[in-house]
């Protein structure tokens, strides 16, 4: 049986630096000569892009639905372009936010049902889950003043009660898929790294046993 690839996926709320740590960890893999993938969501192709211009354009005003629908779009063409045809030939994938990202922000942040957006990824993910989660944590008044110096988009601008809610959810998550999401506590960038080169040695020694999935090299033996 052909071994498929490895999916990781990084979450948190808004200025957590979960982009940091998912170009970190990036290069960490690729230094060890994977074959690797980096993406972010949404986006990711031509497709996603344009549908990540109308949802993060401050300018828009989105009702809750259309915001969820638009993020699934982008995600299914992400799947359907990159994501399958990857994790089919063995290369180990990054996914700068993923699935959980649409239950934590759409779900508890915008209060749309649960399980009906679990329901709509069980029926166009099915296996693509995530083989591991770092969630990096911190509590959302802490990362107001990194997100107030920058520029924000239409996300960014949310409430800080929404961004309590989408931690929230992110935490709830976490405790319902306790081996999958590893929640890696907010510290410098460097502190934060290690953490999660930690548990990635704590993940891989599990792999050891497993049937079914590779980490393919792109170092010539």
């Amino acid at each position: 049986m052909k071994k498929k690839g490895l999916i990781i996926s990084f979450e948190g709320i808004d200025g957590c630096g979960k982009t940091t740590q998912a170009n970190l960890f990036f290069e960490y893999l690729k230094e060890s000569g994977l074959d690797i993938l980096l993406l972010n969501e949404p986006g990711g192709t031509y497709a996603g892009e344009k549908i990540r211009d109308i949802l993060l354009d401050s300018r828009n005003s989105i009702c809750p639905f259309s915001e969820l629908f638009l993020y699934l779009a982008s995600r299914l063409q992400l799947v359907e372009e990159m994501i399958r045809p990857a994790v089919e030939k063995g290369t180990t994938i990054i996914l700068d936010r993923y699935v959980d990202s649409t239950t934590a922000y759409q779900g508890y942040g915008r209060k749309l049902p649960i399980k009906f957006i679990e329901s709509i990824h069980r029926t166009f993910i099915g296996s693509l889950m995530p083989n591991i989660t770092f969630l990096i944590d911190a509590p959302a008044e802490n990362l107001l003043p990194i997100i107030e110096k920058k520029k924000r988009d239409r996300i960014e601008e949310e409430s800080i009660e929404f961004q309590k809610r989408v931690r929230k959810g992110y935490l709830a998550i976490a405790r319902k898929n306790r081996t999958r999401v590893h929640i890696i506590k907010r510290k410098t960038q460097e502190q934060t790294h290690k953490e999660i080169v930690k548990e990635w040695g704590k993940f891989l020694n599990g792999l050891k046993d497993s049937a079914g999935f590779s980490l393919k090299s792109t170092k010539k033996r």
